[in-house]
């Protein structure tokens, strides 16, 4: 039986000191889809301005998002724009995009999922959904913890039950950077092959939240549509969070001139 090639690791270029991987939407599906033959054992993480400014004040987030198994998607369009000024062929992959198409193209290989977060019931709807839009799909489980904080017996017996279903993927829906830190923590402990911390996806699959109009996530405008929608929530995320994205990365951007400069033979 001829062996089948292995999906290359993407490249990846700096963002405010996270490296996204280089990848457009194409790139990162195959990736994703080929993991569990590949033998791949990655988290992967949908990186957005505001995930990317906690990660520039957190450093266990940055390590999350740039640990060596770890795959840092281009969701935002700043952080596209970023990569294709840098010529970067690169893409935005959100994780409410990903989800469906890698649910229907993981069919073919017969993989199997497991949900794991959302509010209670969330995940359950979110896998009745999904099994009718995709028949013969295999959600092996659902699981929605309770909220706050929760001690390591508990998460240790979360991973237990993950384990015990035996999936090729598991689903993360805990909120960001929440979701993030969960996903990179347990992925030593978890034996699926990929962990995607997806977040919104989950309310918006299985029917909880609207998403923005396929032409205003095509110019940029997402996150117009969903400040407009929940205005006291994100309204931090979205105007101060933004112009501190932009100041950090005209920083990174004089640093990273200057380092050139000294690197210059005299």
């Amino acid at each position: 039986m001829e062996e089948r090639p292995v999906v290359e690791s993407p490249p990846r270029y700096p963002v405010i000191g996270t490296p996204i991987a280089a990848v457009t939407f194409d790139d990162a599906l195959r990736l994703l889809v080929s993991a569990p033959a590949d033998g791949r054992r990655i988290h992967v993480h949908f990186c957005t301005v505001h995930s990317l400014v906690a990660a520039a004040d957190d450093p266990v987030l940055l390590d999350a998002f740039g640990a060596p198994d770890s795959l840092a998607l281009p969701d935002g369009v700043p952080v596209v724009w970023v990569g294709k000024a840098g010529g970067q062929v690169v893409e935005r992959v959100c994780g409410p995009d990903v989800m469906p198409a890698l649910l229907d193209r993981s069919r073919a290989s017969n993989a199997r999922h497991y949900f794991y977060g959302g509010a209670p019931g969330v995940a359950d709807r979110l896998a009745d959904r999904m099994r009718a839009a995709y028949p013969g799909l295999d959600v092996v489980g659902t699981h929605s913890p309770p909220f706050g904080v929760r001690s390591v017996e508990d998460e240790a017996a979360d991973v237990a039950l993950i384990n015990a279903a035996r999936p090729d993927y598991v689903w993360v829906g805990l909120g960001a950077p929440k979701q993030d830190l969960w996903a990179a923590r347990h992925r030593p402990q978890l034996d699926a092959a990929v962990v995607l911390a997806v977040g919104a996806a989950f309310d918006f699959h299985s029917g909880g939240l609207r998403r923005a109009p396929a032409w205003m996530q095509r110019r940029g405008l997402e996150w117009l549509y969903r400040l407009a929608a929940e205005p006291r929530r994100l309204a931090r995320r979205y105007l101060v969070t933004n112009s501190r994205f932009v100041a950090l990365l005209v920083q990174s951007r004089w640093a990273a001139r200057r380092r050139r400069r000294l690197r210059r033979p005299r």
